[in-house]
């Protein structure tokens, strides 16, 4: 079979196990009563989501897995990137469990959530620095340039944890997170073919697949939230696979939609402190700010996908 079929099959595959598996996994956390907390100071029309079923990512992060060792087998590249996505998953179901079990809707502490993740990302680091190197593709030049190890170690735990806590910023509205993680997975998945990671591929179509599986479930009015236990494993899945194609400084072109996002929360904060109190944004992120304008989730939902994919595009003609 050629093997630029088989991120195609892994796809497939997560998409499917997805569908299978998701009214079962949907009744299972219903039942286990692991339901959403809504936070008093985010849109009040979410106060209605209350109780709907979270930790949601549980069943993307095993789909992945299956998926991945499925269609082929493991390299190093590719566990790394499991080790990444579960790592992370990890410290987000750990968030979640505190947030439905001990009814407190921030979770862990801030303090306690970046330990974990930088933890791991570090570990990613020294990994790439190793047994990848430390250069990195430039945009529309076509060329690489090469960073000092420690440089690299830093820049590339940043970059984890930042593409984490981005996807993690944009899960605020019904189906947002998951489609626009589908469409930066797949465009990342065909950049990595071009430049001879066929594993690497392999692996973003799954999580290309896992995500428009779930997207199934989770379109408003979603039946079932990936909590952070999926944002902050998706967000990590695209950043390792990145880091590992050397394609970190194109990941902000294809992921520009995450960025706005993040963007819009930093801003929010800054303006409000030199304001002494005034709002850029109604709420931010900017999803929140499009939702008390009286724009529906749906609307905002296939917008923002439009966005996610004209990044996309960018990023395949920064490769090209």
């Amino acid at each position: 079979m050629p093997a630029s079929f088989l991120p195609l099959l892994s796809g497939f595959c997560a998409f499917a196990l997805s569908l299978l598996a998701g009214p079962r996994t949907i009744a299972y956390l219903r039942r286990l009563k692991l339901g959403q907390q809504i936070r008093d100071d985010g849109p009040k029309s979410h106060l209605g989501k209350a109780g709907t079923p979270t930790m949601g990512g549980i069943l993307m992060v095993v789909t992945i897995v299956v998926a991945v060792i499925f269609f082929r087998p493991l390299t190093n590249s590719t566990i790394m990137m499991l080790f990444a996505t579960i790592g992370f998953g990890l410290v987000g179901f750990l968030d979640d469990f505190i947030k439905v079990v001990a009814r407190r809707s921030l979770g862990l502490r801030a303090r306690e959530k970046l330990v974990g993740q930088f933890g791991v990302a570090i570990l990613v680091a020294l990994y790439a620095s190793a047994r990848v190197g430390t250069d990195l593709v430039v945009p529309f030049l076509g060329q690489a340039i090469v960073l000092p190890p420690l440089v690299y170690i830093a820049f590339t735990t940043l970059v984890l944890v930042g593409a984490a806590n981005a996807v993690n910023i944009t899960d605020g509205v019904d189906g947002l997170a998951a489609g626009s993680t589908a469409v930066s997975a797949a465009t990342l998945g065909l950049i990595s073919f071009l430049l001879g990671y066929p594993d690497l591929s392999l692996f973003f179509g799954a999580v290309a697949g896992a995500c428009l599986g779930f997207t199934w479930f989770n379109a408003p009015p979603a039946q079932v939230f990936m909590g952070d236990t999926g944002s902050l494993a998706l967000g990590a899945a695209l950043g390792t696979g990145a880091v590992l194609s050397k394609t970190s400084l194109i990941l902000p072109i294809v992921g520009g939609l995450f960025v706005i996002e993040t963007l819009s929360v930093i801003l929010q904060v800054l303006y409000f402190k030199l304001t002494k109190g005034k709002r850029l944004f109604k709420m931010a992120p900017l999803h929140h700010h499009f939702e008390l304008l009286g724009v529906p989730e749906s609307k905002i939902m296939t917008r923002f996908w439009l966005v996610a994919l004209v990044f996309a595009v960018l990023g395949l003609y920064a490769i090209l």
